[in-house]
């Protein structure tokens, strides 16, 4: 697999109050600005603002209010591949590879198609095909 991320989604808590910061302290302008996701561009990654309670459904894992005060910030990472078949090629060496999946390939409803791992410290990795990712 090539060494890059493609996106970091940020699992928020109050998703205009986050927008707001990154609009007013950093200056930045959404790319993106939807009710329920904010998309900021930055030097060829995307960094993505969601409400952390739809980002851990998307991820298939148990979310609780409060839970991140001991492990952190509910966060994903995503990496675009170039075909659905190639995300499934990746998920068919787990496996062997002993990688633990969170979330087998399956279809999303913006039109990719995409599953989840987590490494070894429970970090979320979205492995994707983004038939809208240039």
């Amino acid at each position: 697999m090539k060494q890059s991320v493609s996106f970091v989604t940020i699992g928020v808590k109050d998703l205009p109050r986050m927008k707001q910061f990154y609009t007013e302290v950093f200056g930045w302008k959404p790319a993106k600005d939807r009710a329920e996701m904010v998309l900021f561009a930055l030097n060829g990654c995307m960094l993505a603002l969601y409400p952390e309670e739809k980002l851990a459904e998307e991820i298939g894992v148990m979310f609780s209010q409060g839970a991140g005060k001991e492990r952190g910030r509910l966060m994903a990472f995503a990496i675009n591949l170039d075909s659905r078949e190639q995300v499934d090629e990746w998920f068919a060496q787990c496996p062997e590879k002993g990688i633990k999946v969170v979330r087998f390939p399956e279809q999303a409803a913006w039109g990719g198609y995409r599953g989840f791992i987590a490494d070894v410290e429970e970090n979320y990795w979205e492995i994707v095909w983004n038939p809208h990712w240039k």
